[in-house]
């Protein structure tokens, strides 16, 4: 099945409300060390109820972006530009952490490829999605906190949620241990959930209920979901629009249908091309996008992709401007335009 087919069909749900409000606000954001850059000029939007895929190669900056939008960037490395949240009297970049410990979780949540490395390895999981209720006063006692633990993890289909909230996170499978994550991202109704490949360590069936479960979620409580992936079937799947992220840039960016089906930048038909396992060269083999992901620092001046590129040319040594229509956009000097349903 090619990613076009996993197209998702449109819920009426995802399009309540003829102008959405805006909650978070990405503006310029760059992210370095100090002599290296990470990210570069990242913009974009989230409104209410509206789930947008990030898509692109591991080392191309994606879970590197969630972590800047967290505040949870590691020691030696910076960010610059804005992340605002609406009605927020601060900017996220540059806040102190007392400030971002009152955001994650209240009105920003993660969940993280991992679950072990994300849990408290010697915390019971129902006091583990106890905690940030009583932190963020969501929940004014500990025996209302343990009771809407407990409702939570029967809401992502834990079997025996009693039981499950005793146990130690080694104590459960990896499905059950990412199903106590999203329990925990979801406890206080937070506006805007970021997902770093929440389902990449799962096996497909369980993957398959995972995502059942996030997108009930992002529809139920209407809100924002950034969602990081390299499974492009699963963005087609999940996600209304998309960011193809490389080199730290965002190169592409509109609905899922016209950035899966009308790809504009070579790097993003390239990721199609190599996701398409009926689509082989002249010597029958699956198609790759030449060469690999530079390290941070050795990217070529100019055009970040231009280096794996069969479409470069000699404006390419300069980075190009955004171009296309407001809806979809790219960066690209010689940008492709067929329909790959063609």
């Amino acid at each position: 099945m090619t990613v076009q087919q996993h197209l998702r069909k449109a819920d009426p749900r995802d399009h309540r409300g003829a102008n959405r409000d805006v909650v978070l606000t990405v503006d310029g954001l760059d992210v370095a060390t100090r002599r290296l850059p990470l990210l570069t000029d990242v913009s974009f939007r989230l409104t209410r109820g509206e789930r947008v895929g990030l898509i692109g190669e591991s080392g191309s900056g994606k879970s590197l972006t969630a972590l800047a939008l967290m505040g949870l960037l590691p020691e030696g490395v910076h960010a610059e530009g804005s992340v605002r949240l609406a009605g927020a009297d601060h900017d996220l970049v540059g806040a102190s952490e007392k400030q971002m410990s009152w955001v994650r979780g209240r009105r920003m949540s993660m969940v993280f490829q991992e679950p072990m490395t994300a849990l408290n390895p010697v915390m019971r999981v129902g006091k583990q999605v106890e905690e940030g209720m009583l932190l963020h006063r969501t929940q004014d006692s500990r025996p209302a906190a343990r009771a809407a633990a407990l409702d939570l993890l029967a809401r992502v289909r834990l079997p025996d949620p009693a039981s499950a909230a005793r146990a130690y996170p080694h104590q459960l499978s990896g499905g059950q241990r990412q199903r106590v994550m999203l329990a925990m991202a979801l406890a206080n109704d937070p506006e805007v959930l970021v997902c770093d490949e929440p389902t990449t360590a799962l096996d497909v069936t369980v993957q398959a209920q995972m995502l059942e479960l996030i997108l009930e979620a992002s529809v139920e409580r209407d809100a924002a979901m950034l969602f990081i992936t390299h499974d492009l079937p699963v963005v087609a799947t999940v996600c209304q629009r998309l960011l193809v992220m490389y080199g730290g840039r965002i190169v592409e960016s509109g609905t899922v249908e016209q950035v899966l089906t009308r790809p504009r930048h070579p790097y993003t038909r390239g990721l199609l091309a190599a996701s398409d396992l009926e689509l082989v060269d002249e010597a029958g083999r699956l198609r790759t996008i030449p060469g690999t992901v530079p390290a941070a620092g050795q990217f070529p001046d100019g055009c970040v992709f231009r280096n794996r590129c069969d479409h470069e040319v000699d404006r390419c040594t300069t980075f190009p401007p955004w171009a296309g229509q407001q809806e979809h956009g790219f960066a690209c000097w010689n940008p492709t335009g067929e329909d790959v349903r063609a």
